[in-house]
């Protein structure tokens, strides 16, 4: 990632559209190449032979295949897409995708063991020793052998702060990463925002406690009006963040601290702190890590935002300081969730459509992401998930080193043979060499991913308010609608459980 700033206006922070895992062979990956040298072989064969017309027909054919193959098609080669296709279409046939909660089938099951449907079926909830007075739920992810911990935070928003406030949050969110990478213990960090519509249960509370019997009748008329009115365009937002590290990274550490979950646990809160303290250097007002119940309720209202208004009741009417009673785990997820659509997804009468949000090539500022959380409609809800992963400093020399070989061989081969270098492959050979430079200088190299959910009720028009959002980002950045895989999609932009960056296809720390 390269910056600039002009004489006057914002910072711009450039060079973040680059794709993970790019191939060495002409942009191939090694599967690839090897399925488009199968596919020409045998018109090379025929070419050899001088069998001209079998070489033609040949040619042709291995042409058509390159394309599926080479040419993506809305982020994906048509090979792809192809197999996947078959797994959805699998999946819904063999009546895989439909789910039914155990409570909605009339079962009964364990409290403590969750029931969750889709990719949220790897995940375990085990409670964590005391901390600061409560015991921490974490969060084992089962198929990556992560842990990790939730929490609840606060923040004023970025949406009122000057160009140079920007820039400082900017930066101390570097500091921030740099920070966990050098603990080696956490390596993913995943702040997630989503917007609530404000059904107004808090304030109805509030004035029931406190309105005076003796209060004037038109006082009463003209309260009741604004209530109405507004409450009913009221919009409040959630935020949480999720930290996460690999068994690998936790096992040695975990050992010395008793073994277990608790070992774990206690491994994991050594870094909360320090996660804490870095939030609040963001602006962060409260940091508070969530219960059983507390990720129960997260994981609830993301999939019902309907149940936010009897949740919050409980809440205050019957506190719970210390998170040990209220929803259970088995409880969190859906009560019913039919086979999804390819392009959407349906759950407990609401319908969400997901993408994968990609950074312009001319760059972007702190704070754009903003417009994607400004809902249009009063009921529907926004949400926003950004997903960093700090790679170690052994990992990332290798990485930056190999992108700046990749790029100089590019432009090398290019200028040997008389072909123009584009401004592209000239920015991204200065960006890779200074990538290279600012790693060997320290400083951490990140993977990253933002995905971005729109959620309203199942009976409105959901390919309207789908197309107002892609509206709202347009001309900032590109939304990728992640078809055929809207449930995984929805996860990792609406539910704070540290489940959106796939894992690394190549090992860089092996």
């Amino acid at each position: 990632m390269s910056t600039a700033t002009g004489p006057v206006g914002p910072r711009v922070y450039r060079g973040l559209n680059l794709k993970e895992g790019m191939g060495w062979i002409a942009g191939m990956t090694p599967v690839q190449a090897f399925l488009v040298a199968a596919a020409c072989t045998p018109a090379l064969i025929a070419m050899s032979r001088n069998q001209w017309s079998t070489a033609f027909s040949w040619g042709v054919f291995a042409a058509v295949l390159v394309v599926l193959i080479v040419v993506p098609v809305h982020g994906r080669p048509a090979f792809r897409w192809l197999a996947d296709l078959i797994m959805f279409q699998t999946g819904v046939l063999m009546r895989w995708s439909p789910w039914q909660s155990r409570a909605a089938a009339g079962l009964a099951g364990d409290r403590s063991e969750p029931d969750l449907p889709g990719v949220l079926s790897r995940l375990e909830f085990p409670d964590g020793p005391e901390f600061h007075g409560s015991r921490i739920c974490l969060i084992h992810d089962t198929d990556q052998g992560r842990w990790g911990a939730t929490a609840r935070l606060t923040h004023s928003g970025v949406g009122m702060l000057s160009d140079d406030e920007c820039t400082e949050l900017a930066r101390r969110l570097g500091s921030m990463l740099v920070g966990l990478g050098h603990r080696e213990v956490v390596d993913r960090i995943s702040l997630l925002v989503r917007t609530v519509p404000d059904d107004g249960t808090e304030y109805a509370v509030w004035r029931e406690r406190h309105q005076r019997a003796d209060a004037p009748t038109l006082a009463r008329q003209v309260t009741t009006e604004i209530d109405r009115d507004v409450a009913s365009v009221s919009v409040r937002t959630e935020l949480f963040v999720t930290v996460s590290g690999t068994e690998d990274a936790l096992r040695r550490p975990a050992k010395a601290a008793g073994g277990g979950v608790a070992g774990r646990a206690y491994a994991l809160y050594r870094v909360l702190e320090a996660v804490a303290d870095g939030l609040r250097g963001l602006g962060v007002q409260s940091v508070t890590w969530l219960t059983s119940t507390g990720v129960a309720e997260a994981i609830k209202t993301g999939f019902n935002p309907a149940t936010a208004a009897s949740l919050q009741y409980q809440h205050l009417m019957r506190p719970d300081p210390d998170g040990s009673v209220g929803l259970p785990i088995s409880q969190a997820g859906p009560a019913l969730a039919p086979a999804p659509a390819a392009r959407a997804y349906h759950h407990d009468g609401f319908s969400s459509v997901s993408y994968a949000v990609q950074p312009p090539e001319s760059g972007t500022i702190f704070g754009s992401l903003g417009p994607l959380l400004a809902v249009r409609t009063a009921g529907e809800r926004r949400t926003l998930q950004i997903h960093y992963e700090i790679l170690s400093q052994a990992a990332a020399a290798r990485e930056v080193r190999s992108q700046r070989f990749r790029n100089n061989v590019l432009v090398d081969a290019k200028a040997q043979r008389g072909f123009n270098t584009t401004a592209v492959d000239t920015r991204r050979q200065t960006g890779a060499r200074e990538q290279e430079a600012a790693v060997a200088a320290g400083h951490a190299l990140v993977r990253f991913t933002v995905a971005s959910s729109l959620t309203v009720p199942a009976e409105w028009n959901l390919e309207d308010h789908a197309a107002r959002l892609e509206n709202d980002s347009s001309g900032r950045f590109r939304l990728l609608r992640l078809e055929l895989a809207q449930d995984s999609a929805f996860v990792a932009a609406a539910l704070p459980v540290g489940i959106g960056l796939p894992r690394l296809t190549r090992a860089f720390d092996s």
